[in-house]
């Protein structure tokens, strides 16, 4: 038969049944794939932006007499450290991945996380601490976001914990470091908040009274 003499529509069908579906477009799993990597781009930012004043900002190897509460500081510590590892290490599976409210709440998550480190390590200046403890000429300090919460570097971190979980973490782990990271930040803000109590006295027992520990409204 005479190609010339094909039916335009039959053609048209002929060149359809041999192009491969969905061709020129991306396929839902591949939009899902390209969505995913772009919200895990976004965390990792959220994370960089959220770290960077902790490494490159705030004063380290400070050669100033101090009182130092070494062994609960570093429990604590251990204890948030393998909270943030779980919600890290333990993914969604690819079926599973996460709504539109969930990534929204992890990036409004990250940027709280963000802020408040940059805030925090503004404010401490000086006086900043990875262990707790306490430097001779140590103030109490009352400014910027420790005026909303007590300890908003243990805010930021569980900002960007909860940042991590919404967009990665299975629920029955996100369940699991929550409880980790409450344990140990329990642990270091006690071992803080006695510390502080011991040198401001009633100053602190006011701040204390007036200022939750690490969320606002809750005391």
């Amino acid at each position: 038969m005479n190609p010339c003499l094909v039916a335009p529509k039959t053609l048209d069908s002929t060149i359809m049944s041999c192009t491969p579906s969905g061709a020129g477009t991306l396929r839902k799993g591949d939009r899902e794939a390209v969505m995913l990597s772009a919200e895990r781009v976004a965390l990792g930012v959220c994370w960089l932006a959220w770290a960077w004043p902790f490494a490159f900002r705030a004063p380290h190897y400070q050669k100033r007499p101090s009182i130092t509460a070494m062994a609960p500081s570093i429990a604590g510590l251990l204890l948030e450290v393998l909270a943030l590892a779980i919600a890290l290490a333990f993914r969604l599976p690819p079926s599973q991945p996460p709504g539109p409210v969930c990534i929204l709440a992890s990036m409004v998550a990250g940027l709280i996380a963000a802020a408040l480190s940059w805030t925090s390590v503004k404010h401490l200046g000086k006086k900043f601490r990875v262990n707790a403890g306490l430097y001779e000429d140590h103030e109490l300090v009352r400014t910027g976001p420790y005026g909303i919460v007590r300890h908003p570097i243990y805010s930021s971190v569980l900002a960007i914990l909860l940042s991590t979980i919404l967009l990665l973490t299975p629920w029955r782990w996100a369940a699991v470091s929550l409880v980790l990271f409450v344990v140990g930040t329990e642990i270091r803000v006690r071992t803080e908040d006695k510390l502080l109590a011991s040198r401001f006295g009633p100053e602190f027992a006011e701040y204390r009274k007036k200022v939750p520990a690490c969320v606002p409204f809750v005391r």
